[in-house]
């Protein structure tokens, strides 16, 4: 604890306040009230716990109705609805990799994609962030049985995009399983805003996809899509699936009318990516050095942790929500806020974050950095 004290790491909890700028509710659909209904209705229909995992009691009819109708929307042959984003992720990697298999990671994927790496028998690679001709290098020199490319479609914490299309073609080439984490695309990316995949133009079957439900679809657990045999097997023999109690049922209601909120309402997404587009621009022309991108995650690298979180402080005492991101959530000397753009704000309410920001930086400037 001293330790994280002196390099200015120490977290706390802190419930919402003021203008949400940090949470991944891209279309705002969390306290939607459609979706608190249908949440109601379903807990008064089935109760408030499920009682066991869904192999003993917890099973409902309502998490097969919905793995059948997430399917579907992501075009795949079957999915498996787990209690989160990190129990999925656990689950895929720590699985369907065996001994004599190897994993080629992006050298920036999510923490839950790693643990479940580290999990798992298979020989684990990680290549350079977005490199294709690398990850080809590797995997041309891999003799192992099953080789599987391990990477998010929107980084979570950088904003960027992975080459899904490059991927998925060096996948095919070489017979090789590409799984890839839509955690912070689905519901924003795509014509029908199934994610990356679909604006990739890439066959759903072509891939093992996690898919989050408790970010741009405002409920909670996560969807893993993809093959029969993969499904087959997670249902089978995923320790995170098969030794957890199942999710309130009330959720699998909830995440029904969300579905059917992303599939009419396309204009939500279409506002986040102008907003995230305005606010890159805003930013730029203010002289902060924020990189080209089209997500709805837009970082502003600060350096080190103290500046970072002195920052944040003094924009949420201005109203707005702004998080401190810091090491090991990302690598020593890039802490950074991390603005996250959401389909309820606004270009004038961009403007003053900008304006505030640009005032704060001005007064602050090195912010008695004294730590990394």
């Amino acid at each position: 604890m001293d330790e994280l004290r002196s390099v200015d790491g120490l977290r706390q909890l802190s419930p919402p306040a003021g203008i949400d700028l940090c949470s991944n509710d891209y279309l705002n659909l969390a306290r939607d009230e459609r979706l608190v209904r249908r949440f109601v209705e379903g807990a008064l229909r089935e109760g408030c716990g499920s009682t066991g995992s869904r192999l003993l009691r917890g099973e409902r009819r309502r998490f097969s109705i919905i793995e059948q109708r997430f399917a579907e929307f992501k075009g795949a042959a079957r999915a498996l609805y787990f209690s989160s984003g990190y129990l999925a992720n656990l689950a895929v990697l720590s699985t369907l990799p065996e001994a004599n298999d190897a994993v080629f990671s992006d050298e920036r994927n999510h923490a839950s994609l790693i643990d479940g790496m580290r999990l798992s028998r298979a020989r684990r690679t990680v290549f350079p962030h977005n490199d294709v001709a690398a990850l080809r290098r590797l995997i041309d020199a891999s003799a192992a049985d099953v080789k599987f490319v391990v990477v998010e479609s929107v980084f979570s914490m950088d904003g960027d995009l992975a080459p899904l299309r490059e991927y998925a073609a060096l996948c095919q080439d070489h017979g090789a399983v590409l799984v890839v984490d839509e955690a912070h695309a689905v519901g924003v990316y795509g014509c029908r805003g199934t994610g990356l995949i679909e604006e990739s133009a890439i066959a759903e079957r072509a891939a093992i996809s996690i898919n989050t439900a408790g970010k741009a679809l405002g409920v909670a657990g996560a969807f893993v899509a993809g093959p029969d045999w993969a499904i087959e097997y997670l249902l089978q023999r995923a320790r995170s699936f098969m030794f957890t109690t199942a999710p309130p049922p009330a959720v699998a209601d909830a995440l029904d009318e969300a579905l059917t909120i992303v599939e009419r309402e396309p204009e939500r997404r279409e506002q986040v990516r102008a907003l995230s587009a305005h606010l890159r621009s805003r930013l730029r022309r203010a002289g902060l050095d924020v990189e080209e991108g089209t997500s709805q995650i837009v970082p502003l690298i600060l350096g080190g942790n103290r500046r970072a979180s002195v920052v944040a402080s003094e924009l949420q005492a201005a109203g707005f929500d702004v998080r401190a991101i810091r090491p090991p959530s990302v690598p020593p000397g890039t802490s950074r806020l991390r603005l996250s753009v959401n389909s309820a704000l606004s270009e004038p309410v961009l403007d003053r974050l900008v304006d505030e920001l640009v005032r704060i930086l001005e007064e602050r400037g090195s912010c008695s950095e004294g730590s990394s």
